[in-house]
């Protein structure tokens, strides 16, 4: 009689080539995902090996952390020099015959974004990229993760990488998440009481009833956060939401009857290295106030003592209500939130109503041009733009400062991002990380806001 297994025990079966004498696994390698900033160094030092990609269907390179979110944007960008990212990326990418999503391809966005809304991704493979959030695209059932550029080389080049197996961890959302919480609020949550450590060394499944009520975006937002926990990646186990998600999508099969694909959830019985549960009917809305993820407290609380450095950095003193602290800036962009549904719940707050005078900037960047064109047909461009938001072409400057689009030196920004390290956004900028609602509230408030207050 075998032995119940866990979900990633069974990928990772399926998966495995070869033990090496070190005590590590070849595993398989069955997609991987190139952006403009590592890609052409990958593919170039690849050519230049005389190695060429293995199999290159199954390779896939976009444009999406340099190329510029202003509207009309092409290959000229606000960053020093990158441009030459862009062009060199787009030669090598065509030179290895892999499928490149360009600046102005109507399929453009950021990669954790399009790979699932074209079925790239697909339940029960795996997936690489050298991105760390890679690991949002265990949502859907898959074993994703980020690897450095020479790792990306070496799977174009032979279809697997070797690993050390990761520990397990289950995390476990019981009961139901109240009206006004969200899927990143279940992140945070996780973050401010297991620290953001605390996911080191292991593949970490959600798992419970909040986390099977949560649509697939949702799910998509939580499996970004994994990383933030230090988490090698998140993983959920796919069920008839995924199905029904990838149902006719351009990469995905026509049906979904393949045995393997029935077998991916975990045994009842299996044994995980660690098993954290929490009651997500007690979750608040959540917002950072220093500069790591840990550094989150409810909406509704105060800023705790921790670290000098980040109390000096984000200007709040240990005991200040988080609620009401005014803020310079707002965005709603990134591979956490930036999807259709977010758009949607962030414009059902702000529709008819203005962001505060105290706003000196506010951006929506959509995480794919897919989603920027969804969000057009129902108008939600229309309500931001009303409301004081910019309206931007999608991509990744804005989550994270890469010489160019920025915010104005020394802002206190709320943000749907995924980090606020020192920096993060800009110089100086001092990042307040939540979800869009929240963002969305705050920019009415001019101060960091409770989204609850504003739901109809």
């Amino acid at each position: 009689m075998t032995q119940p297994r866990t979900l990633l025990a069974k990928i990772w079966d399926a998966h495995h080539v070869a033990d090496t004498a070190a005590g590590a696994t070849l595993i398989a390698i069955d997609r991987v995902f190139l952006h403009e900033r590592t890609g052409a160094s990958a593919l170039k030092s690849l050519a230049a090996a005389g190695r060429p990609v293995l199999d290159p269907a199954r390779v896939f390179a976009v444009m999406d952390h340099i190329v510029d979110t202003r509207p009309g944007r092409g290959d000229q960008t606000l960053m020093q020099g990158g441009q030459a990212f862009i062009t060199e990326t787009r030669e090598a990418a065509l030179a290895a015959g892999i499928r490149l999503f360009d600046v102005t391809d109507r399929d453009q966005g950021i990669t954790h974004v399009i790979s699932p809304e074209l079925g790239i991704v697909l339940p029960g493979v795996t997936l690489v990229a050298p991105d760390s959030h890679t690991c949002t695209q265990g949502a859907l059932g898959a074993l994703a993760w980020g690897i450095g550029s020479s790792e990306a080389e070496h799977a174009m080049a032979t279809g697997v990488l070797r690993l050390a197996r990761p520990k397990t961890m289950r995390v476990t959302f019981k009961g139901r998440l109240s009206p006004g919480v969200t899927p990143k609020d279940m992140a945070l949550t996780l973050l401010a009481t297991h620290g953001a450590a605390g996911g080191s060394g292991y593949v970490v499944e959600f798992a419970g009833e909040a986390v099977g009520a949560l649509d697939i975006e949702g799910r998509m937002t939580l499996c970004n956060m994994a990383t933030e926990f230090a988490a090698m990646t998140g993983i959920i186990a796919p069920d008839e939401k995924t199905y029904a998600y990838l149902a006719g999508r351009r990469y995905a099969p026509a049906t979904f009857d393949d045995p393997y694909w029935q077998t991916l959830r975990t045994d009842a019985g299996a044994v995980f290295d660690r098993e954290i549960i929490i009651d997500a009917s007690t979750i608040a809305p959540m917002v950072s106030w220093g500069t790591s993820p840990e550094h989150c407290v409810a909406i509704d609380g105060t800023v705790p003592q921790g670290p000098a450095r980040a109390h000096e950095y984000i200007a709040l003193d240990a005991g200040a209500p988080i609620k009401g602290t005014p803020i310079d800036a707002a965005f709603i962009g990134s591979c956490t939130n930036a999807r259709l549904s977010d758009l949607r719940r962030a414009a059902a707050i702000l529709r008819g109503r203005r962001v505060s005078p105290a706003i000196r900037k506010a951006l929506v960047v959509p995480g794919s041009m897919a989603v920027k064109r969804a969000a057009e047909a129902e108008g939600l461009d229309k309500v931001f733009i009303d409301a004081g938001f910019e309206w931007r072409m999608s991509g990744c400057s804005l989550c994270f400062y890469a010489g160019g689009e920025g915010f104005e030196p020394g802002s206190r920004t709320i943000s749907s991002t995924n980090r606020n390290f020192e920096g993060r956004q800009g110089p100086g900028i001092r990042t307040h990380i939540a979800s869009p609602e929240t963002v969305a509230a705050s920019a009415l408030a001019g101060a960091i806001a409770d989204p609850r207050e504003r739901l109809a």
